[in-house]
């Protein structure tokens, strides 16, 4: 077992990937296997905190170009993301690993409420760290909520996880010709107009010189391979 690059991570989960093959919902096996993977990676020393989007349940980009307002949509969706977060927070439990959800929002008989005092102290208990709410402003995406959250609590890198294993020049699911990058800077990240985060994440993450690691989450055990640094993924840094 090597030694892991990270001492503190952010992992940045998609709401989709919860639900499996299903077109909506939470998938359980799907979720038991993620809480079975960060509790493995976190057995390698490793404090982590965990931001998990809400499109599995609801999209409120979606939801405003159908009417309800942009502010209102994007608070539903974060609401999501809070049930998410509780949902991988019991099978975290079930497994016999102690975790927290810190909210966003003011939700006392549900959660409470982030701080990074508060989220320091769990993750120094080897609890791992579920962060909710997004923002807690609408406008932001949960992958910069990740970033945000990465640089309050002094991680040394985020996570993305996600369905392909790196940063690709094209979608490699329709074109044969995609090339995988091994290694972007923030600003080629953006320039590229590579879609796998968005510009203001990556932005944030230069300003805060945080590694952002791209990797799929499909492959058990693909959070620890990251960490020990024989995973494979594309590492947008500089």
């Amino acid at each position: 077992m090597g030694e892991p690059a990270y001492r503190r991570v952010v992992v940045k989960l998609s709401g989709e990937y919860l639900a499996g093959s299903q077109s909506f919902g939470i998938d359980q096996p799907t979720l038991d296997r993620v809480a079975g993977d960060l509790i493995a990676a976190t057995e390698l020393g490793v404090e982590i905190a965990v931001v998990v989007g809400g499109g599995n349940i609801f999209r409120g980009v979606n939801v405003s170009s159908r009417g309800v307002s942009r502010p209102t949509g994007d608070t539903m969706g974060m609401l999501a993301t809070v049930m998410n977060c509780l949902a991988l927070e019991s099978a975290l439990e079930r497994k016999g690993k102690s975790a927290r959800t810190l909210s966003a929002f003011v939700m006392p008989q549900v959660c409470e409420l982030f701080t990074r005092k508060i989220a320091l102290r769990y993750l120094a208990d080897r609890r791992i760290v579920l962060l909710a709410g997004g923002t807690g402003n609408p406008f932001f995406t949960t992958d910069t909520t990740a970033v945000l959250r990465a640089a309050e609590i002094g991680a040394q890198a985020v996570l993305k996880a996600t369905n392909v294993d790196g940063v690709y020049s094209a979608d490699p699911k329709t074109d044969k010709t995609a090339k995988r990058f091994a290694r972007l800077s923030h600003a080629q990240a953006v320039e590229g107009g590579y879609k796998v985060m968005d510009a203001t994440a990556f932005a944030l993450a230069r300003e805060a010189s945080l590694p952002i690691i791209v990797f799929s989450i499909a492959e058990p055990g693909s959070i620890g391979a990251i960490l020990e640094g024989t995973g494979r993924g594309t590492i947008v840094a500089g």
